[in-house]
C-alpha cells in the first residue's frame, strides 16, 4: 500500500483521473479544478513574501471546499476547516481563536483582522464542541490525517477505497473520507440524503462503496421502503458520531444491511475501531477491534489498567492523534504521542473487541447509584413511544439527581398520562426502578449537533427551565 502521498501528490492524481461521482460528476470534476487553480494563485504572493496566513474555509460547494483544503494544505498554509452556516457567535470564536486572515467561500458576518499572530505552518483546525457545545479547534496535520486513512484501508484490506459522502467536509467524519480516497486513489461520490432517498446512488456502483452514517440517517433510510434494497448493496455502512439504539440495529441486521459500528472522535481522525458487517449480521454489537494505527486500553479511575471484560475508561494511542486543541486546554495541552484519557466508559473481551457502555461525564448519580444515561435512552427509545429522547439528571433532595426525559412525542403517541402508564410497564423488564425517569418533559426537538450529538448542556438547560415552570416527580 506504500507511503501516504503528498499533498503535491494528491493534486497530481486528481489531474489525471475521474475521482469524483456522484450526480452532475463532470461538473464537480471542474469546479474542483478551478477552484485549485484559483487558490493556487491566491497562495503565490504569500509564497514569495515568506508569509504564510491562516486561511478559514467556508464553501457550500463540496468541490470546491476540498480545492481550496488541498491547496491550503499543499502551500503549508494553517487552516481552518470552516461551517459556511456558522452564525456570529461561532464566527466570533474562530476569530478570536484561530486569527484567519482570509476566508475562501462565504465570507463571514464580521470583518477579518488585517493582521494575527502567525499558527506553525501545516496546522488543520478540526472544528469540535462535543457535548458542550463550545467551539474549540483539534489540531492536526496532514500526517496525522493520513495515518488514520493509511489504518483504514489496512484495516479494510482494500487496494482503493471508494465512499460515498453525505457528511459534512468541516467535520472529521466528512473530510476523513476524501483523505482516504486520495490517500489510495480512490473515488469519492458526493451526494446528500434527500437525494439518495428520492433517487438512490447516482452515478456509482453502491457495491464497491463505503458508505457513512449517522444512527438518525439509517433510521430514514430505513423507514423509506425504496432505500433498503440499495442501502444492502453497499460493501460497509459506516455507523457512528452518535449510540445508536438497539432497535435500529436489530432493523438494520434484519433487513441485510452491511453495518460496520465504529468508534472514534475528532481528535484521532475519526475511526480508531470498526466492527465487520460479516460480525455485525451475525449479531455482534462491539465497535470491534483497534484499526492497525491505534491501540485502545481501559483504566479505572486512578490510572491503573483493568483486565478484560472490567469497565473502566478508554484510552487511546494513535498516529492519528491531533497534537492539542486551539485555544489551549490546560489538562490537555500535550496530546500527540501520549495516551489520550478519554470520557468514554468501555471495555475490551478478550478477543480484543471494544465495548462502549456510557459516558464518564454524563454518568448521574441517583440514589447512591451511578446510572448511564445512554442506558436509560436506549431503553425508552426501544419501546417505541417516543420519537426522539435525551435524559439528564436534576438536582434533587432525595435522590441526589433526578433521573429527567426529555422527550419528543411519536406521531402516534397517546395522551400523556397514558403514555407515562404505558411506559412504565414496557420499561419494567429493562431498567431497575431507580434507573426510571421521575421527570418526563415533552418538546418538540431535541438539541443536537450537526453530527446527531445531544448537546446535552442545552438538553439540562431545558430540563432547569421546564422545573421552574411545573412539576412533581413521578414515583
Amino acid at each position: 500500500m506504500g507511503n501516504a502521498p503528498t499533498p503535491k501528490d494528491v493534486e497530481q492524481q486528481c489531474r489525471g483521473r475521474s475521482w469524483l461521482l456522484g450526480d452532475r460528476a463532470s461538473d464537480l470534476q471542474i469546479q474542483f479544478q478551478q477552484v485549485l487553480d484559483a487558490r493556487h494563485a491566491d497562495v503565490q504572493p504569500w509564497i514569495q513574501a515568506g508569509v504564510l496566513p491562516t486561511v478559514a474555509i467556508a464553501d457550500d460547494n463540496p468541490a470546491a471546499y476540498l480545492a481550496s483544503f488541498l491547496a491550503a494544505c499543499q502551500a503549508g498554509c494553517p487552516v481552518v476547516l470552516g461551517n459556511p452556516k456558522w452564525a456570529i457567535a461561532e464566527w466570533q470564536t474562530v476569530l478570536d481563536v484561530a486569527q484567519p486572515t482570509h476566508v475562501w467561500g462565504s465570507p463571514p458576518p464580521l470583518a477579518l483582522p488585517t493582521t494575527a499572530s502567525p499558527l506553525p505552518p501545516g496546522w488543520i483546525l478540526i472544528p469540535t464542541g462535543g457535548t458542550s457545545g463550545q467551539l474549540r479547534f483539534a489540531i492536526h496535520t496532514w500526517a496525522t490525517l493520513m495515518a488514520a486513512a493509511v489504518g483504514f484501508q489496512q484495516h479494510f484490506h482494500c487496494q482503493s477505497v471508494k465512499s460515498c459522502c453525505l457528511l459534512p467536509l468541516y467535520h472529521v467524519s466528512g473530510l476523513m473520507q476524501a483523505m482516504r480516497v486520495w490517500q489510495s486513489q480512490g473515488q469519492l461520490a458526493i451526494a446528500t440524503l434527500p437525494d439518495l432517498m428520492e433517487h438512490g446512488p447516482q452515478g456509482f456502483d453502491p457495491q464497491q462503496f463505503f458508505i457513512s452514517l449517522v444512527p438518525t440517517q439509517l433510521q430514514r433510510l430505513l423507514d423509506s421502503p425504496s432505500s433498503a434494497p440499495w442501502l444492502s448493496q453497499f460493501r460497509a455502512v459506516l455507523l457512528g458520531g452518535a449510540p445508536a439504539w438497539p432497535t435500529l440495529l436489530d432493523d438494520a441486521q434484519r433487513r441485510q444491511i452491511p453495518i460496520a459500528l465504529t468508534y472514534g472522535m475528532t481528535e484521532t481522525a475519526a475511526q480508531v475501531a470498526t466492527l465487520s458487517p460479516h460480525r455485525f449480521l451475525q449479531g455482534d454489537r462491539s465497535c470491534g477491534p483497534a484499526l492497525p494505527h491505534s491501540a485502545i486500553a481501559i483504566v479505572d479511575d486512578q490510572g491503573q489498567p483493568l483486565p478484560r471484560n472490567q469497565p473502566g475508561r478508554v484510552v487511546l494511542h494513535s498516529s492519528s492523534q491531533c497534537l492539542g486543541y486551539l485555544p489551549a486546554s490546560p489538562d490537555r495541552e500535550a496530546i500527540a504521542g501520549q495516551p489520550l484519557l478519554t470520557e468514554d466508559l468501555g471495555y475490551l473481551t478478550s478477543a480484543g473487541d471494544l465495548h462502549l457502555v456510557g459516558r464518564r461525564s454524563h454518568t448521574l448519580i441517583t440514589g447512591g447509584e451511578n446510572v448511564a444515561p445512554e442506558e436509560i435512552e436506549a431503553a425508552i427509545r426501544s419501546t417505541g413511544l417516543v420519537a426522539d429522547i435525551g435524559v439528564v439528571g436534576l438536582p434533587d433532595r432525595q435522590w441526589g439527581e433526578a433521573v429527567t426525559a426529555v422527550y419528543v412525542p411519536a406521531a402516534e403517541t397517546p395522551a400523556t398520562d397514558q403514555m407515562l402508564a404505558q411506559m412504565a410497564i414496557a420499561l419494567r423488564p429493562h431498567l431497575s426502578r431507580f434507573k426510571h425517569p421521575k421527570y418526563w418533559i415533552p418538546v418538540d426537538h431535541l438539541p443536537r449537533t450537526a453530527q446527531e450529538k445531544l448537546q446535552r448542556a442545552d438538553l439540562k438547560a431545558i430540563a432547569h427551565q421546564w422545573m421552574t415552570q411545573h412539576a412533581t416527580p413521578k414515583p
